[in-house]
């Protein structure tokens, strides 16, 4: 079975583990989180880049490169999901396929944040499981790709 290359893309704020989220990650860094997932991805048979940028620009570059390089995407691109239309427009032309994941359920917060923009170019929506959201994408995308 030939090793599908996918990679996992992490909006503003979102060097995976955050003081702020102790509750969701507890005293985890986003270093064994980074590791769970690398290891995961490579027990599916998946090689899996993580990219991070708080630079709207630069998640647009990658996704741009990205249709040509790599089988599907995790994205949880954090508040921009919630009203980033070129983000959105970019997750549409790169037509490979994308799930979306928020560690957090959008759907019990602010009203801003249970809208996504880019949720209807995505295949899925994975949301509220903490790091697990990045585990279960891994299975999902592996699914679908």
């Amino acid at each position: 079975m030939r090793i599908k290359n996918i990679l996992m893309i992490l909006g503003p704020n979102l060097a995976l583990a955050r003081p702020c989220e102790k509750s969701m990650y507890g005293k985890e860094t986003a270093e064994s989180i980074k590791s769970q997932i690398t290891d995961l991805a490579e027990r599916l048979n998946l090689k899996c880049e993580i990219f991070q940028s708080n630079w709207e620009g630069a998640l647009i570059d990658k996704i741009q490169e990205a249709k040509n390089i790599f089988d599907g995407v995790i994205i949880n691109a954090g508040a921009l999901s919630h009203y980033s239309y070129a983000l959105r427009d970019a997750v549409s032309d790169a037509r490979i396929p994308f799930v979306e994941v928020h560690t957090s359920n959008i759907f019990n917060r602010e009203d801003f944040r249970k809208v996504s923009v880019i949720s209807e170019v995505c295949v899925g929506q994975i949301v509220g499981f903490g790091k697990a959201s990045y585990l279960l994408a891994l299975h999902a995308i592996r699914e679908i790709t």
